[in-house]
């Protein structure tokens, strides 16, 4: 497994960290009650360390939108994964379980204030690279939409050979490369833009590849990416 970010990322947003965790020989069936219990207790004190003021423009988010916004999104219509998730959890909406990596995940997203994804490394095609789409990119089947559609041009996608993983950084992934019960490797990304920096993003993956440790006995290999040093590999 290999993920490599483009420089042109960084010449966009050149304090951008991408930290990437990859696991292998993956147990995801089942549920774990204690992953479950940490996402549930993220979820109950996510409003108080959001504060009082609009999701909006709390630091983690207002950069995500802004970001969007670089790139030609537009996040009130199609907001960043940690958006989406946030706003969904302050209105009372538990986070379903998924699966085991999802659930792990979802908690370190809510508990960093942090976009978190991630695909099964065996339906990956090549190489994962983090870059700018083209003007002829592959139509992309996301999750839970029914008709294939290509990334505008000039919005920032992760892709394998055969086309798009993700659109607008972490807005939706492709049902193609979706985890699942069945999934024996993933790789994982958690992304970081300031205010969070390299300590905030760092504890992330390292909880991350922790839980993944334990509640699915994988083994796994911790990266985090920078303009300093873009490609990871396992």
């Amino acid at each position: 497994m290999k993920l490599t970010v483009v420089p042109q990322i960084f010449q966009l947003f050149p304090q951008a960290l991408i930290g990437v965790v990859f696991a292998g020989e993956v147990n995801n069936a089942g549920e774990s009650p204690e992953v479950t219990a940490l996402l549930r207790e993220a979820e109950a004190s996510l409003a108080s360390r959001l504060g009082s003021g609009p999701v909006a423009e709390h630091p983690r988010i207002a950069c995500w939108r802004e970001a969007y916004r670089q790139f030609g999104a537009k996040p009130k219509d199609n907001p960043s994964s940690i958006e989406n998730l946030a706003r969904r959890v302050l209105k009372g909406e538990a986070t379903r379980h998924i699966n085991k990596l999802v659930d792990i995940y979802n908690y370190i997203s809510l508990e960093h204030l942090l976009p978190v994804g991630g695909e099964d490394g065996e339906k990956i095609e090549g190489e994962v690279v983090l870059t700018l789409a083209g003007e002829n990119e592959t139509p992309v089947k996301l999750l839970g939409e029914p008709e294939p559609r290509p990334p505008y041009p000039g919005e920032v996608i992760y892709k394998d050979k055969q086309g798009t993983l993700c659109r607008r950084w972490n807005w939706k992934e492709a049902d193609r490369t979706k985890l699942t019960e069945q999934t024996k490797q993933a790789i994982l990304v958690v992304e970081g833009l300031p205010p969070a920096g390299k300590e905030e993003v760092q504890a992330a993956i390292e909880e991350l590849a922790e839980l993944v440790q334990k509640h699915c006995q994988a083994q796994v290999t911790v990266f985090l990416l920078s303009k300093e040093d873009r490609e990871a590999q396992a």
